[in-house]
């Protein structure tokens, strides 16, 4: 398996008016890896995994799955096609499997023909078979009404145009998960879901093998699933190992550590600024130098300079370990 299953090298996005959302971002995600995003509204979560699902492309830098990566995709406003049932909508993620059991019965039907290619039908029917059997085919209803009652969908023989808003998004949701992408980009997936959908939810997470990056202002879902935090804050992305718990006492120790600093800078600007007003004269050299000091001690760039935006975010102990 590939170290990483995606990379992000310097990406930025720029929206009107000249205002960049994101900022020079670099990221590397590890197989297994579970991420939950954070930020401020029009912080860029959204636009993030826009951009990671490769519907955004007017970016800069470079954002890319590693080769043979699947990537699965919920948007906050899913598209399905109005003409479809539900049945047929969800059957959409396992159309390969479906596709295989119906012509699996044509070709046993085939058999009974007495001037039938046997030789040919038995070799398609193995190939069909394999399909079904790397699939757990031969229940797929089974798979499909356990889903559809966890996430508490429609009836399956309900039209897509006549579903709400909610309705649309849960059958979304189960068409994704089934489909078994290698990373899921999910934005609020917990929207419009029950509290037992929720935690069904939590654990279909909790057991899938794949990546996982998540937006959700769900603090209980971050808690259970999440085993880093990407916080998204004036366009870069600050790294947290740990739940939604434990990134708010890193975060408090951060911003401690972060007043600590600024009071310290203050102080030292303080003391060039008497300097600077005392009018010192000669040893030009010196007073210009001290100049560009106070400079840039009142740059805002200034405590940012040692810090760097490439970000490697580790697949971690399995979520049992780590959830509260």
């Amino acid at each position: 398996m590939a170290q990483f299953v995606y990379t992000m090298h310097r990406v930025g996005k720029v929206v009107p008016p000249k205002r960049h959302i994101l900022k020079n971002i670099s990221l590397s995600f590890f197989p297994g890896a579970k991420i939950g995003v954070l930020g401020l509204n029009g912080a860029g979560k959204s636009t993030l995994l826009r951009i990671m699902a490769g519907l955004d492309t007017d970016i800069e830098g470079e954002a890319r799955p590693q080769p043979g990566i699947k990537i699965g995709y919920l948007p906050q406003e899913p598209q399905l096609n109005p003409e479809h049932t539900v049945r047929e909508s969800v059957e959409e993620a396992v159309s390969e499997v479906v596709s295989a059991l119906k012509r699996l019965d044509e070709v046993y039907a085939l058999y009974a023909d007495p001037d039938a290619d046997f030789d040919k039908l038995a070799a398609e029917q193995g190939r069909l078979e394999e399909i079904i059997q790397a699939h757990d085919g031969h229940n797929l209803n089974v798979q499909l009404e356990r889903a559809a009652d966890a996430l508490r969908l429609p009836d399956w023989d309900a039209k897509v145009e006549k579903l709400s808003g909610g309705e649309r998004r849960r059958v979304a949701l189960c068409r994704l998960l089934l489909e078994k992408p290698d990373m899921l980009l999910l934005d609020e997936p917990t929207n419009h879901l029950d509290a037992e959908s929720v935690a069904w939810l939590e654990r279909f997470l909790h057991d899938f093998e794949g990546t996982v990056v998540a937006i959700t202002h769900d603090r209980y879902f971050l808690d259970n699933v999440a085993g880093w935090i990407l916080e998204l804050d004036r366009g870069e992305g600050i790294p947290w190992e740990g739940n939604y718990s434990s990134w708010l006492e890193q975060k408090d120790q951060r911003l401690a550590q972060e007043a600590s600093q600024e009071a310290a800078r203050r102080k030292s600007i303080e003391k060039e600024l008497e300097w600077v007003r005392q009018g010192a004269k000669g040893r030009q050299s010196k007073g210009k130098a001290r100049l560009a000091r106070f400079e840039e001690l009142n740059s805002v760039e200034y405590q940012k300079r040692n810090e760097t935006n490439e970000l490697f975010i580790p697949p971690g102990p399995r979520l049992g370990r780590q959830s509260h």
